[in-house]
């Protein structure tokens, strides 16, 4: 199996891997989920809702707020009626996207072993 090599990463006192650029789009219990959904391009609020049932209306209109105010995923408001809100994943969503990628490869080769 191919090795990625590390790139230095900052530490705390206690060796505890910290990544301060990171953790915070990938600490959510929904977050990778909610970037997952958008990969596919611009997704409207009610379009993300039905596609996530689980996730409390409060949750969501959080998570997608924090996602939005970490750089991730842009929000998009309409002036019209109904109002109309879009969503659509920033670079740096994308970046997350290749992360969520490399976990589902990771996945499936834990699972042959």
């Amino acid at each position: 199996m191919e090795t990625l090599p590390l790139s230095p990463v900052t530490t705390t006192t206690s060796s505890a891997l910290y990544l301060p650029q990171v953790h915070p789009l990938i600490s959510g219990k929904w977050r990778l989920s909610l970037i997952y959904s958008l990969r596919g391009g611009t997704l409207r609020y009610g379009e993300i809702r039905r596609m996530h049932p689980q996730i409390s209306e409060k949750v969501l209109v959080y998570e997608l707020k924090d996602l939005t105010e970490l750089g991730a995923v842009e929000r998009i408001a309409y002036r019209s009626m109904p109002p109309r809100v879009d969503y659509k994943l920033t670079p740096k969503g994308q970046l997350v996207l290749q992360l969520i990628g490399h976990l589902q490869q990771t996945e499936q080769a834990m699972q042959v072993g």
